[in-house]
């Protein structure tokens, strides 16, 4: 039997980003690929954001796993990101945020290569993506 496959949301924020905007991201994105909050297995950031509210809140009020990254966890991603930003290695240690957090994450739970099924989109305060893996 086949099951469900796992996904992994990447999410990059400005300091202060509220909730409600990176809800909004994440239901309009995944909706323009058809699918809902109900299909994501976790959310995953940046170390530098494990204190943002707004990431923690999301986190609880959908009910689930928040994993953190370091920039050099993230490095090993690089090559795979199909948005990589100078603004955010400079920020950030880390060449894109939200793909790698996904991909990381997807990888550290299923011990299987991921693929990015959603790459990059932003909003003026956050950005978001979706890696997954297809489970037998």
């Amino acid at each position: 039997m086949t099951q469900a496959p796992l996904y992994i949301a990447g999410l990059g924020c400005r300091r202060g980003c509220a909730q409600a905007v990176l809800r909004e991201l994440l239901e309009q994105t995944l909706q323009a690929h058809g699918l809902q909050l109900a299909d994501l297995s976790g959310l995953a950031s940046i170390e530098q954001k494990r204190a943002e509210p707004g990431l923690q809140a999301l986190a609880q009020t959908l009910g689930l796993p928040l994993a953190f990254f370091s920039a050099a966890q993230l490095a090993a991603f690089d090559r795979r990101l199909t948005q990589p930003s100078v603004i955010a290695l400079r920020a950030t240690g880390s060449a894109g945020v939200a793909e790698a957090c996904a991909l990381a994450q997807a990888e550290a739970l299923s011990g299987s290569r991921a693929e990015l099924l959603i790459g990059k989109h932003s909003n003026a305060s956050a950005s978001f993506a979706l890696a997954s893996i297809r489970r037998a």
